[in-house]
């Protein structure tokens, strides 16, 4: 089932939620969401909503958001970054993209805008983040109170994504190294080590910027925007550098494990080679000798003679010995 209820869903609206202030938030239809107004101070609405669809950039440009930042929340130019525009905030996030048939690194984004008093998150594919704070407001009392404390749930949730996927693929490269791989199974060893470091690239070159985005909401948040909310963004912060420096761990295991690889193939490669080659060259002045008495011209010697084959014998054996004693004394083997 679609993670955000399309068929479900009114226009554009995905879920919108009234919070009470206290962890909890009730229900609201797309029609009420687009008149609504605050009962009281404190009160504040979250809309999500896809971003593909109909009536978004009518809604937006009604609430007066610039035409550029409207463009910027429906456009797919999803880097992430995050900006203040007067008394609002306006970000753009990326998590794990854990729809059916996509790679960790296909990141899915998420932009938000807040003045405060309403904070609207667009998508444009599926995304497991919000659904997960939306259940803690429907739980009744464990939910974000505000704006600030409720974007610092989504990106939390979202870093929080991001670590699973780190940690699964460190355990995947933790049973590659413990594995006694095969020679005939090196290719597809390989083969899925050049997965799991495209992974880590792709990670890495989306929470890079993302990093930066959240200092910048640490910095320059509006003032609705609280100090234990930059608090914990900053706690954010710390945990997505730790997952970067795990993402470069990751990396370089993955390139160790694949150059030994290479190099437990390539050693294999050489050693049969090797014997290859000494073998030829046991072989090439025995073939030499057979192939000149195997002349068929005359006055070979020993042609009516009954012991030729044992005397020719005995001197291939007698070379073979020689030969051996030369590559030994080399140290040839």
């Amino acid at each position: 089932m679609d993670l955000d209820q399309d068929k479900e869903r009114e226009g554009p609206l995905l879920f919108a939620r009234v919070l009470d202030g206290k962890g909890a938030g009730r229900a609201i239809d797309w029609d009420a969401a687009q008149v609504w107004q605050p009962d009281h101070e404190g009160e504040v609405i979250w809309l999500h909503l896809c971003r593909t669809c109909d009536g978004v950039t009518d809604y937006l440009e009604s609430l007066g958001i610039s035409e550029p930042t409207v463009e910027l929340l429906v456009s797919d130019r999803t880097r992430p970054r995050a900006f203040r525009e007067g008394a609002t905030l306006v970000v753009t996030l990326r998590g794990i993209n854990f729809n059916p048939g996509a790679e960790p690194e296909d990141m899915v984004s998420m932009q938000m805008w807040c003045d405060g008093t309403r904070l609207i998150t667009l998508r444009r594919q599926p995304l497991q983040t919000p659904r997960e704070v939306l259940a803690m407001i429907d739980d009744g009392d464990q939910g974000p109170t505000d704006c600030g404390a409720l974007i610092t749930e989504l990106t939390e949730a979202m870093i929080a994504r991001m670590s699973h996927a780190i940690i699964d693929m460190n355990d995947h490269i933790d049973l590659l190294e413990k594995r006694d791989i095969e020679d005939d199974d090196t290719d597809n060893v390989l083969s899925r080590i050049s997965v799991i470091r495209r992974n880590c690239l792709g990670l890495k070159r989306h929470m890079g910027p993302q990093h930066e985005a959240l200092e910048t909401i640490a910095r320059q948040a509006p003032p609705w925007f609280e100090d234990h909310d930059r608090r914990e963004i900053s706690e954010s912060i710390d945990r997505l550098r730790r997952y970067l420096d795990d993402l470069d761990i990751s990396k370089e295991s993955a390139v160790v494990l694949q150059d030994e690889i290479r190099a437990r193939a390539l050693a294999g490669n050489e050693r049969a080679t090797y014997l290859l080659t000494i073998v030829a060259g046991i072989f090439l002045p025995l073939g030499f000798l057979t192939g000149l008495l195997g002349v068929n011209v005359g006055g070979m010697p020993g042609i009516n003679n009954a012991d030729a084959f044992w005397i020719v014998t005995g001197l291939c054996g007698v070379i073979v010995a020689v030969q051996l004693f030369l590559f030994w004394k080399w140290r040839w083997f």
